[in-house]
């Protein structure tokens, strides 16, 4: 396995995805797309897009993203393995033909999603969804978000979670691309590093933080094993 990931801007790279594949010894690259453009991904067999504050719409401000987004329907119109993290799954639904717009207020912290429609029957989102330690399955959890922005689910997608705010989380397209709106990639540094100028109670989040990371980490390295086995 080859992994091509995408990061949009410096502060977002892949956390614990990066962690996960230098343990396997999966061979990937991290390529700086604001810096270097977005490279071509016919070497690798799986394409991962990182988040980044700015807007899929503003691809003539953000060039490198109408790139991203040319890429991204070729990976998955192909059946390659993709993943989308917040930009990067608005990234996969505007690829995929559908809506991207702004969300009704901006969802920041720890806050509940809920499988819904294909979800609970998802195999690889039932690894996310399985409780660590326990190993039941709990269709309802904490996840980390940061985003004010949301999709529509695409025509051929299935949708997999929503939360309060935002019914469209998570998608599925066939049986190998993923999107997500919220931040499975994050450690505990990440969050404090993004949040530690947000208008965000950082005691609550600090005290957030050390319930449920642990657990969250678990989740995400369920997910992983899945996703690029």
């Amino acid at each position: 396995m080859s992994v091509l990931i995408l990061k949009n801007v410096a502060g977002e790279g892949p956390g614990t995805i990066e962690t996960y594949l230098r343990t396997k010894g999966i061979m990937y690259r991290i390529a700086e797309c604001a810096t270097e453009g977005v490279p071509d991904a016919e070497a690798f067999d799986t394409l991962v897009m990182m988040g980044g504050p700015m807007s899929v719409n503003e691809t003539e401000i953000y060039p490198y993203l109408g790139r991203e987004i040319e890429l991204a329907a070729a990976a998955i119109r192909s059946g390659r393995k993709v993943l989308g993290v917040c930009l990067g799954a608005q990234i996969m639904a505007r690829a995929l033909g559908a809506r991207v717009y702004a969300g009704p207020e901006k969802e920041i912290g720890w806050y509940d999603i809920e499988l819904r429609d294909a979800g609970p029957g998802d195999p690889v989102m039932k690894r996310v969804a399985a409780y660590p330690g326990a190993g039941d399955f709990r269709s309802r959890f904490k996840v980390f978000h940061w985003h004010g922005e949301t999709f529509d689910i695409p025509e051929g997608a299935e949708r997999l979670a929503g939360s309060e705010l935002y019914p469209n989380q998570a998608f599925r397209y066939g049986n190998t691309a993923y999107a997500f709106q919220f931040h499975l990639e994050v450690t505990e540094e990440i969050i404090y590093e993004w949040l530690g100028n947000e208008p965000v109670d950082m005691d609550t989040l600090k005290r957030q933080t050390d319930q449920y990371y642990k657990e969250y980490a678990v989740r995400a390295l369920n997910f992983y094993e899945a996703f690029f086995r």
